[in-house]
């Protein structure tokens, strides 16, 4: 509504994501404590660590290939063997030889200049199941990721306090999984404008600055040394929030370079901090 568009402008509010977040727990949790979006967020990390583990192994073999063709001099300018040693009329066996010497070349040459084409064919191969009619629900997708993204920064701050404590189960301390798999479901449902319209994370950004300015403005108040140490923990927290977001900003940005095909398929402030792109928001609906 007009109300609501002027109150936030034209951000998603933080609010709502957070209501939506605690909300599903109402729903049933697993055995586990997890609830439907824990299970959406560990589903969509997964996605996103499939993503990476087939760019390490193409690395890899990039790596491989560059070890074994160093020794060609220029990979532009490449000689056929096989037709230089027929006219220098030597041996069968000289000849078959240079034949099989130019396809290791070729072969060679071929997967060493492919580069990172291969996420553009997974784009590709499974953009035409995922924008299927059967699957009309998943153009609201994009409207799922804040509290997805509040719900992991909850997680990641858990898993970090845990590195310190004596049972570390479910301790860590990075994942870009997620980050990977939103910018790849993201480019599959050609949802980065409609994500980036939402202006999340500038919403992010003006929740937790006022929270800090009404936190500062009671401890410039307040003499109670309770209270000014309540205030002191609290500053505490929300610095661990804003960096974890602002962590997982940088991430997506990130990750969705690898999926980009041009120039528009960056995100609309990724140059910016989420700090510097909420001082000048955007307040256009659809742009990226």
């Amino acid at each position: 509504s007009s109300g609501i568009n002027a109150e936030y402008g034209q951000c998603y509010p933080y609010e709502r994501a957070d209501k939506f977040n605690r909300g599903i727990r109402k729903l049933g949790l697993t055995p586990e404590g997890l609830s439907f979006l824990d299970q959406f967020r560990i589903l969509i990390t997964h996605i996103g660590n499939a993503m990476g583990y087939i760019r390490m192994i193409r690395s890899g073999g990039i790596h491989a290939c560059a070890n074994a063709i160093r020794y060609v001099p220029d990979l532009d300018d490449i000689v056929n063997l096989e037709e230089l040693t027929k006219e220098e009329e030597l041996p069968a066996d000289t000849v078959q030889a240079a034949a099989i010497l130019d396809s290791v070349l070729d072969n060679l040459t071929k997967n060493f200049a492919e580069g990172t084409a291969y996420f553009k064919m997974l784009v590709d191969v499974f953009t035409k199941s995922m924008r299927d009619p059967k699957n009309q629900h998943l153009k609201n997708f994009y409207m799922i990721i804040p509290p997805l993204t509040l719900n992991f920064v909850e997680q990641m701050m858990n898993g970090k306090e845990k590195i310190n404590k004596k049972n570390k189960i479910g301790a860590t301390f990075t994942d870009d999984g997620f980050s990977m798999g939103i910018a790849y479901i993201l480019k599959l449902l050609d949802q980065y404008s409609a994500f980036d319209s939402l202006h999340w994370f500038q919403s992010v950004n003006a929740k937790f600055s006022s929270e800090e300015k009404a936190v500062k403005e009671s401890r410039r108040k307040e003499t109670d040394v309770k209270l000014d140490q309540t205030n002191t923990l609290t500053m505490k927290r929300l610095d661990q929030y804003r960096q974890e977001f602002e962590l997982l900003y940088y991430s997506l940005s990130s990750a969705r370079i690898f999926f980009r095909t041009d120039l528009e398929d960056l995100p609309i402030e990724v140059n910016k901090t989420p700090v510097e792109a909420t001082a000048s928001p955007d307040t256009g609906a659809n742009t990226t």
